[in-house]
């Protein structure tokens, strides 16, 4: 389950989109090592989908949403 200290908020960049929400992350843990234990797909929390472009308008919110790690080329955290 879920807990509100384990969410890590990011910012995902796809060659698309520009998602903003949480993952469910331990504290301590790095989004580094998070991404390279993923499995295909990443789960995003609170999710808020943009065009990529910068202003890009929102497409989508979503409180769940899997994101294919093929697709993402940039992740932040904070």
């Amino acid at each position: 389950m879920t807990t509100q200290e384990n969410r890590t908020k990011v910012t995902i960049l796809t060659d698309a989109y520009r998602i903003k929400g949480y993952i469910d992350l331990v504290p301590g843990a790095r989004v580094t090592d998070f991404m390279l234990e993923a499995r295909e797909f990443l789960a995003v929390m609170d999710a808020e989908v943009y065009e990529i472009e910068l202003g890009g308008r929102q497409v989508l919110t979503a409180p769940f949403i899997d994101v294919n790690r093929n697709h993402i080329q940039i992740v932040t955290a904070g």
